[in-house]
């Protein structure tokens, strides 16, 4: 996988040589178990060797690092090593390893990145993906961005084992420990020339000269801190003005966002005070419509009463002739009764002649069989006049009145039919009694035949005339049914006007209903114009405070403009407590004002944006930045 190239190194002194046998040691395991963990192993301890001494030479440099610096070019071999370990051969007659396709992952990841990648896409002398991927990571070097997407995709396991096998180093807890040491890259700057690079076709190469040094050969200790001093200065300025554009950035954020507001209520105002006048128009409206729906009401309540009162008085005709037509029915029942007795007592006589009763007797049967239908067939009828008396006494339960009359009426004609059916049963016992006799006696008269042949004709008669009378109260019963029929017809649409009049008062609740609310919106209304020129109120003043706040802002930066970073030769005294320094109190600067304080002054650390890790800061610089960061965050 790796090509290792042994130099010069080796005629060095002892201590390099102790050095590169510790390299070895790392390198070469006598007993493998897991030679991917091995491999992982030793690229991640040549990833830290190799960060190491790119930060540390570019740093005692303190200049822009160019393509063809030999600890850089070293990284990026080492870099491209760690993710092209594991990858995934392509399916094809020559398999061809290219890192470009986990790195491609990135423009979905983090859309920031769209430029990097679109540029090394369409470069010109670039024809394989492993060219691609170098001048990717070339081009995130130069903007600092190395660490920030190599995060994001080590975050999605998920994608990557499209491109990597499961022991891969960037599928493993070594990916991560990658991530972390990239932070430390953001203090390099670099400017790299790619288009006149032969990218695709590099030596993948490990020189282990860089990192093999001898201790005893070490160069001077005053170039180093004038070095970190000018790098220091540098950070300072830097940050200065990342402080300076970010204030300038949130105020006009924050004026922006309240000239929004301010217009957003002006325009609120107008649409709630357009939406009250209609709500005015509208409730004018109602109440007009109000006015009119009472009126009609009233008029369709007169005109009901009207209706009512004629109902009432023509059912009021209707009942007085049904009472005189039940006194009718009543004493053509007394007639019926009357005769029936006058019929016993002429049977009574004529028990006497038995001798002669013979052939009468054999008339008189037939004469009986046919009564016995005609009985039957009254009885089939009474048990229908029941049926009709029943069903119209569940009808007439509507009307109180006239029920509970004809209630009483219909159990007296009960009573009367159940006499009626007692009689005939009393002449079905005499007859059969003269049977009896008849047999009996053997002697008969011509004339008592004759007699009761006459007799018999009148009897005839009678229950001929006694059909006659059933047929009319037959006919009455049908007219009765019809006037109640039409009686229960009104009393519907006596109803269904009622019903109608208590939905119209409904409408009329619901009408006044509809009114409280439209007050209750309308008081909602003015509570809310009312808050609305509070808030106005009191965004005038918020803008009044924030102007006031921008001129201060200005002054701050005006100051923080003048400081400088101050030498340790003019500085002997503390600057917060007065303290002269010593050997004991040393002099530390304050990397955000730049002034020169003791340890008990300057012990506080905070984390700047042009630092990639937490420095000191005095007291007053960092109640300052907590005052700012607390704002940012509100």
């Amino acid at each position: 996988m790796m090509k290792w190239r042994h130099a010069a190194p080796w005629r060095q002194s002892s201590t390099a040589r102790l050095c590169v046998a510790r390299i070895l040691h790392h390198l070469i395991v006598l007993t493998p178990k897991d030679p991917m963990a091995i491999e992982r192993s030793n690229l991640l301890s040549m990833l830290k060797l190799s960060t190491k001494v790119l930060i540390q030479s570019s740093l005692s440099l303190g200049r822009t690092l160019d393509s063809e610096y030999p600890p850089l070019q070293q990284f990026f071999i080492v870099l491209e090593h760690c993710l092209k370990h594991g990858l995934k051969a392509k399916k094809s007659f020559i398999s061809h390893k290219s890192i470009w396709g986990p790195l491609e992952l990135v423009e979905k990841l983090c859309p920031e990145s769209v430029n990097i990648t679109t540029s090394a896409r369409d470069l010109p002398g670039i024809k394989t993906g492993l060219g691609r991927g170098r001048a990717w990571l070339h081009l995130a070097l130069m903007q600092k961005t190395v660490a920030d997407y190599m995060k994001a995709l080590l975050e999605r396991k998920d994608l990557l084992s499209e491109f990597y096998n499961p022991g891969a180093f960037m599928m493993e807890e070594e990916g991560a420990i990658m991530g972390g040491l990239l932070v430390g890259l953001n203090v390099i700057d670099a400017n790299l020339c790619i288009k006149g690079e032969d990218l695709d076709s590099q030596v993948e190469v490990i020189d282990f000269s860089l990192y093999l040094k001898d201790p005893t050969n070490n160069e001077t200790h005053k170039d180093d801190s004038k070095m970190t001093a000018i790098l220091d200065q540098k950070h300072y300025v830097e940050e200065l003005n990342r402080h300076l554009s970010g204030t300038v950035t949130d105020l006009q954020a924050k004026m922006d966002s309240l000239e929004k507001t301010n217009s957003k209520l002006v325009e609120e105002l107008t649409a709630a005070t357009d939406r009250i006048n209609s709500l005015q128009e509208e409730q004018e409206q109602l109440r007009n419509e109000n006015e009119a729906i009472l009126q009609l009401s009233q008029k369709k309540e007169e005109a009901a009463l009207q209706d009512s009162q004629v109902e009432l008085e023509t059912y009021k005709q209707t009942r007085q002739g049904l009472d005189e037509m039940y006194n009718v029915v009543w004493t053509q029942y007394k007639e019926e009764k009357r005769i029936r007795q006058e019929l016993e007592h002429e049977l009574e006589l004529q028990v006497g002649l038995k001798q002669e009763m013979e052939v009468a007797v054999k008339l008189l049967e037939k004469d009986i069989h046919e009564k016995q239908d005609t009985l039957a067939t009254l009885r089939l009828q009474l048990d229908q006049v029941k049926t009709l008396n029943l069903q119209m006494f569940h009808k007439s339960q509507d009307t109180k009145q006239q029920a509970e009359k004809k209630q009483a009426e219909a159990v007296q004609l009960e009573q009367k039919i159940n006499e009626m059916e007692k009689a005939m049963a009393e002449l079905e016992q005499r007859l059969q009694n003269s049977k009896r006799e008849h047999r009996q006696t053997d002697h008969s008269d011509k004339d008592m035949k004759v007699e009761l042949e006459g007799k018999i004709d009148a009897l005839q008669k009678q229950l001929t005339d006694l059909d006659t009378l059933r047929m009319g109260l037959e006919n009455e019963l049908c007219s009765e049914r019809e006037n109640r029929q039409s009686l229960q017809q009104t009393l519907r649409r006596q109803q269904d006007s009622s019903n109608e009049l208590y939905t119209q008062l409904q409408q009329l609740q619901g009408l006044q209903m509809e009114l409280q609310e439209l007050k209750h919106e309308k008081k909602q209304l003015q509570q809310k114009c009312e808050q609305q020129e509070q808030t106005l109120q009191e965004m005038g003043l918020h803008l009044s405070q924030s102007k006031l706040k921008m001129e201060d802002f200005k002054e701050v930066n005006k100051a923080l403009k003048g400081h400088a970073w101050l030498k340790d030769d003019e500085a002997t005294q503390c600057k917060q407590c007065q303290k002269e320094f010593s050997i004991s109190r040393r002099k530390h600067h304050c990397r955000n004002c730049g002034d020169i304080y003791c340890n008990n002054c300057s012990s506080n650390e905070l984390a700047l944006p042009s630092y990639p890790r937490p420095v000191r800061v005095c007291d007053v610089c960092h109640a300052l930045l907590l005052q700012r960061s607390s704002s940012t965050v509100s």
